[in-house]
């Protein structure tokens, strides 16, 4: 019998840790709910195109770094084609380096044509 009132305090003991548990993430979330919809108002206050001219030039960035990478990467492959008389790879790598540059200025070549 004693066992059994043992094992039922446990139990219970456990089941209030649980709920505790709950309480605090309960009002961690109710807190940050809260300071989420006090600072939107200032964020969301900008001009919207801003925010889609902002997203604009980070892809194009990286459009350019992925075009700076293949220019480097053709430089190279040409470089090695050259030292081992190979013209499938002098090929490539032409056809690389000028991928890497329409890609590299992409933007300026797109501003080119809407002009």
């Amino acid at each position: 019998m004693k066992t059994m009132k043992s094992k039922s305090t446990a139990v219970t003991e456990k089941i209030s840790k649980v709920k505790k548990g709950l309480r605090v993430t309960r009002t961690a979330l109710l807190i940050a709910a809260l300071a989420m919809t006090t600072f939107a108002p200032p964020v969301f206050a900008d001009d919207p195109l801003a925010a889609i001219n902002g997203l604009s030039t980070f892809i194009f960035s990286a459009i350019k770094a992925i075009g700076m990478i293949l220019l480097g990467f053709g430089i190279v492959q040409i470089g090695l084609s050259l030292k081992s008389h190979d013209a499938q790879q002098r090929a490539n790598g032409f056809l690389t380096f000028f991928g890497g540059i329409v890609i590299a200025f992409a933007k300026d070549i797109l501003d080119l044509i809407m002009a």
